[in-house]
């Protein structure tokens, strides 16, 4: 175990990950929706009935979309995917890696239904105002956990270019950008 984190170190190395125009325009994406986010938060205007949960819902999300816009630069989850590789190897299970891949893909996908669920309850009557921020939300989090399973062939296929552009933006820009329009109508519109 002391040699877990000198081998996953190994393989990851804190840097800028995505140094061009569209992986800091993802990065500015994000953090655009963040404090678009944010902005809800503090100053958006609400029924007095759900003021506060909708209030709970824009911070959550402002700090979401702020932690993926730092992790977009760092790659963190690619520091995950190697601490993973070296305990699987350092415990003798990497060639059954697989199966593990696909018990965190099932865990992931249950811990999104039941987030989603208890976001539903909890922003139950506010869907108008929250549902597509919410949708986006469920985008960015779909897309995080396919990238961190980190199976190859979703690698190769998100790492495609196509008329200069890589499908990982494709994939990964919806969800920001609906959350940024959602949090933009949020604040000009007036609760009824």
């Amino acid at each position: 175990m002391s040699s877990l984190f000198p081998c996953a170190f190994s393989r990851w190395t804190p840097g800028i990950g995505d140094n061009h125009l569209l992986g800091w325009m993802t990065v500015a994406i994000y953090l655009a929706a963040a404090s678009a986010c944010l902005t809800v938060a503090l100053h958006g205007s609400f029924p007095a009935q759900s003021e506060r949960r909708e209030r709970l819902f824009w911070w959550l999300a402002a700090a979401l979309l702020g932690v993926l816009a730092v992790n977009k630069q760092l790659d963190l989850q690619s520091l995950l995917t190697s601490v993973a590789r070296c305990l699987a190897v350092d415990q003798g299970w990497y060639e059954n890696r697989r199966i593990v891949q696909r018990q965190f893909i099932v865990l992931f996908m249950l811990v999104g239904v039941v987030g989603m669920a208890g976001a539903g309850i909890l922003l139950r009557g506010t869907f108008a105002r929250t549902g597509p921020a919410l949708l986006g939300l469920g985008f960015v989090c779909v897309f995080v956990g396919i990238r961190a399973v980190s199976f190859h062939q979703v690698d190769t296929l998100i790492n495609t270019w196509m008329l200069g552009i890589r499908l990982n933006w494709l994939f990964e820009l919806p969800g920001p950008l609906l959350v940024l329009l959602a949090a933009f109508l949020a604040r000009v519109r007036r609760p009824a």
